[in-house]
């Protein structure tokens, strides 16, 4: 068993979180952190002897995952967290172990690169490279805070990278990510995504932090940027369909591209509301 603390965030997630444990079968201490499950989820935990642990949102912050790092007594130094719809491959088990076995590592974290699987096929092109930081030293690691409002987007963390003291690296596993199994899956989830993107669009806030991997630094300055672009929606489809080879990944590909144009529209939709609802008469919202 590899010395590293597993936390998975979760809530009805009987039909993933099976198939979640049993990929890292081999980590020494699981901590399945559950909002009031009303599935199987609880049970399908403790047959895999995780901890099972409850959280309860209280509005605002933190959330579920900075709770977690904040609250859960780990018993090692290095922390892993997954979603309960994501696998590691079998070959992140030797990678991950010497890292948290090797008595001269310097590095506080670890990147991993994550695949989407979209309509039961990988996308080999669309949001993909997706690097997350999620192997890091549980002390010197935390969730960033992007806004303090009230998002109406669900109890964890959606778009916050976490942010180590210290230096990061690169595994070379790659993680897959079982997301969107069908389309009303993507668009439940990115109706409540679209709600936290309205909330920070529309208050202004600076996301900027000292976020430690060029390539998703670069895309949080781009996102910056492209919120102030007209016709948003088309050059979402775009830019994921085209300009990261969606096009390549046959019809879920072209599906996946639609639909992150949708995000897009309500996104903007949505944030403009909020500005109208704040507007004085005769202001205007743009």
């Amino acid at each position: 068993m590899t010395a590293v603390s597993l936390i998975i965030p979760c809530k009805n997630e009987e039909a993933n979180l099976a198939m979640c444990l049993n990929s890292v079968a081999w980590i020494k201490e699981v901590f399945v952190v559950d909002s009031q499950s009303t599935d199987k989820t609880n049970e399908i935990a403790m047959a895999h002897h995780a901890n099972v642990v409850q959280f309860e949102y209280q509005g605002g912050w933190p959330k579920k995952k900075n709770w977690a790092l904040e609250n859960l007594p780990f018993s090692n130094e290095w922390v892993l967290i997954l979603d309960a719809d994501e696998c590691l491959p079998p070959e992140a088990e030797d990678e991950i172990k010497k890292i948290v076995t090797d008595p001269n590592e310097t590095r506080a974290g670890y990147w991993i690169n994550r695949r989407y699987f979209f309509l039961g096929q990988p996308l080999k092109h669309a949001y993909f490279p997706n690097w997350n930081l999620r192997l890091f030293k549980h002390k010197l690691g935390r969730y960033e805070k992007i806004t303090d409002l009230t998002t109406e987007s669900g109890d964890h963390e959606i778009h916050e990278h976490v942010v180590v003291k210290g230096t990061t690296g690169k595994l070379n596993s790659i993680m897959d990510h079982h997301a969107f199994p069908t389309i009303d899956s993507f668009v439940e989830k990115h109706n409540r995504y679209s709600n936290w993107e309205a909330v920070v669009e529309s208050s202004a806030q600076d996301d900027d932090s000292a976020l430690q991997h060029e390539g998703v630094k670069g895309k949080r300055k781009l996102r910056k940027v492209f919120r102030k672009l007209p016709f948003r929606p088309t050059l979402r489809f775009l830019y994921v369909y085209l300009w990261q080879g969606g096009i390549f990944d046959g019809w879920p590909g072209f599906v996946f591209a639609r639909l992150h144009a949708q995000y897009e529209f309500l996104s903007k939709a949505k944030a403009q509301a909020i500005l109208r609802s704040r507007k004085k008469p005769g202001q205007s919202t743009r």
